[in-house]
């Protein structure tokens, strides 16, 4: 996608993401999940030096690729600290400093129902489709001119929050206009959450 308000990067000549590397617990599972699942060609397999693990690198298009690394003596996995402990929209989905929060793959909007249809087939627990857009609630009902992108979310075997994400529009030059946060603005932000989570709980209670 297009996006009107980038001129591209001027210091290097970045050409997208070569891979992105994350951590299994079984690495047969992992492979299981991402070509079967997924449908992504194993394009290379490491083991490590000295016993110190393995390397597998998927095909997930594009010119990108997916890796994973298996350690033997990595702890286990930590939900609300290395990956979120809530799906998107049951809560919060913070995760710590330095972790990655999930792994978006770049679909076509005209196959994002279809392939929805094919992760419930699978057996894949996943979310509905959310409209995202920039009203208060940033979610709409219907596909509408203010709609960005469209997702859907679901977990890896290890916990890794995925999604399928889908384009709809041009981004303008108006929309990239916040200021970053920090510190100094969390226990402002943590009130607004409260009252967010709170509103969200009597809601799906009345629908109940």
């Amino acid at each position: 996608m297009a996006n009107q308000a980038s001129e591209g990067n001027k210091e290097f000549e970045l050409r997208g993401v070569h891979h992105v590397a994350l951590v299994c617990e079984d690495m047969a599972r992992t492979v299981d999940f991402y070509t079967n699942v997924l449908g992504m060609p194993l394009t290379k397999t490491i083991d490590l030096p000295g016993g110190m693990g393995q390397h597998f690198f998927f095909d997930m298009g594009g010119g990108n690729a997916l890796a994973f690394f298996w350690f033997p003596e990595s702890p286990p996995k930590a939900p609300g600290v290395a990956a979120p402990a809530r799906q998107v929209g049951e809560g919060s989905i913070a995760t710590a400093h330095g972790s990655m929060n999930h792994i978006a793959f770049d679909v076509a909007p005209e196959k994002m129902e279809e392939y929805r249809e094919r992760l419930v087939a699978k057996g894949i627990e996943v979310t509905e489709i959310v409209n995202h857009d920039n009203s208060p609630m940033q979610a709409s009902a219907e596909v509408t001119d203010d709609v960005y992108v469209r997702s859907m979310y679901f977990w890896d075997p290890d916990g890794i929050m995925l999604e399928f994400a889908a384009w709809t529009r041009e981004i303008g030059p108006d929309e990239a206009g916040l200021e970053g946060v920090g510190p100094a603005e969390k226990e402002e932000y943590l009130a607004k959450q409260g009252e967010f989570l709170a509103m969200l709980k009597k809601h799906a209670e009345k629908k109940s």
